[in-house]
């Protein structure tokens, strides 16, 4: 049972609730039946409870800070009325629901049941950050293409985050239609996806071999901890991700076996093996007793939250530009197709769910094959072109 259980439910003290291990509710000490949800992930839903003809009901209202404290009471009040007097009170009719109101529906509903933390994350923050400014004030009725078009063209200097609020947008009125909230065809269908420019920087033989040189300095004179130092050598090494790194718990490392066994990755459970270079980070990095995270963070229990905070000291002192923590994965790819490894190999490598995603490294493979070509080409060319029959030279020579 959640602590302080019953309380005024306003914008100050919602924002003040968290729970660790498990969601609970806390109840509105004013209006009966009115909470909110907190889940441990920092998720908060407003949500009624009452009965009605011997049988308990529950609503979900929508999320905290993409509907507000007040307009929860109000429609909580509305919500607890129609109960009572037998209505239905699980959905609005079509037409009075507001894009903010599906939104938090969606978020809740679909978001948080199926999507991993990372992706709920970023869901959630291209809705409050530029769905629900935009026109989350209109019913979901009244959404035309041009709302979808005009916040489309206003983030065309950022085309990722662009793309990514017409993709949920699509998703949410989709959801709409499916729940009967809305009809006519989805406002997001015939808007076109700016071109994305995706960065390749892949670090050279000499960079890594810097960026290794200032670790072992910056570890050395004490001005990087040694567990971030280790994250960012695991990165280079595995080509894992940086959320695969920092939220690796120990219970997932089996050094015996020479792998890291990742239950949840982005493209779901996989296994990495572990080269001895590999282990032998993990092997000498210290545990902290009581934290089950390969890389604590500073609170106790917790896993580290902002590596890249530590990234920028070394990028600079390795004088790396804007080399971000995900080239790291690039250059781990790109170092495997030097070597002679196949995009299918390096795909099961980096936990690739599709060969699509693995082809944008496809002109790396090319140039590697040249080289291996020439190579090859070379050797024989010495044994046959050297010299023709009778000693004569070739005329090819």
């Amino acid at each position: 049972m959640a602590k302080l259980k019953y309380r005024t439910i306003s914008k100050r003290t919602v924002d003040a609730l968290s729970v660790e291990d498990r969601d609970a509710v806390f109840w509105d000490d004013k209006l009966p039946g009115f909470g909110v949800r907190v889940y441990p992930s920092g998720s908060k839903v407003y949500v009624v409870q009452t009965r009605s003809k011997g049988r308990s009901q529950r609503v979900t209202l929508g999320r905290h800070g993409v509907i507000s404290a007040d307009r929860a009471r109000r429609q909580a009040a509305e919500t607890i009325a129609r109960i009572k007097s037998g209505e239905d009170p699980g959905e609005a009719a079509p037409g009075k629901l507001t894009v903010a109101e599906c939104a938090a529906r969606y978020l809740e509903k679909h978001v948080e049941v199926r999507c991993k933390p990372s992706t709920r994350r970023m869901y959630r923050s291209v809705v409050e950050r530029f769905i629900v400014p935009a026109y989350g004030h209109l019913t979901v009725e009244e959404v035309e293409r041009r709302h979808i078009e005009a916040l489309h063209y206003e983030l065309r200097d950022i085309p990722y985050q662009a793309n990514r609020a017409l993709e949920i947008g699509t998703k949410l009125f989709n959801l709409a239609e499916e729940w009967e909230l809305r009809r006519g065809g989805n406002p997001c269908k015939f808007v076109r996806k700016y071109r994305e420019h995706k960065r390749e920087r892949f670090l050279t033989e000499a960079e890594f071999r810097g960026l290794g040189e200032v670790l072992n300095e910056m570890e050395a004179e004490g001005t990087l901890p040694v567990h971030p130092a280790a994250a960012i050598r695991l990165l280079m090494l595995t080509g894992c991700r940086r959320n695969e790194i920092v939220g690796l718990a120990w219970e997932d490392v089996d050094l015996a076996a020479g792998e890291l066994r990742l239950a949840e990755s982005k493209t779901g459970a996989r296994l990495v093996p572990l080269s001895p270079a590999a282990a032998r980070v993990l092997a000498e990095l210290p545990r902290i007793e009581g934290n089950p995270w390969v890389i604590p963070g500073k609170y106790p229990g917790r896993h580290l939250a902002d590596l890249n905070h530590y990234w920028e000291w070394v990028r600079e002192r390795a004088d790396l530009g804007n080399v971000r923590l995900h080239d790291l994965r690039h250059s781990f790819a790109s170092r495997a197709l030097a070597l002679g490894e196949s995009l299918s190999m390096i795909g099961k490598l980096l936990g690739h769910s599709k060969i699509e995603t693995t082809s944008r490294y496809a002109h790396l493979a090319r140039d590697s094959i040249k080289a291996s070509s020439a190579r090859i080409a070379d050797s024989i060319g010495a044994d046959i072109l050297e010299s023709a029959p009778g000693g004569t030279t070739s005329p090819l020579s």
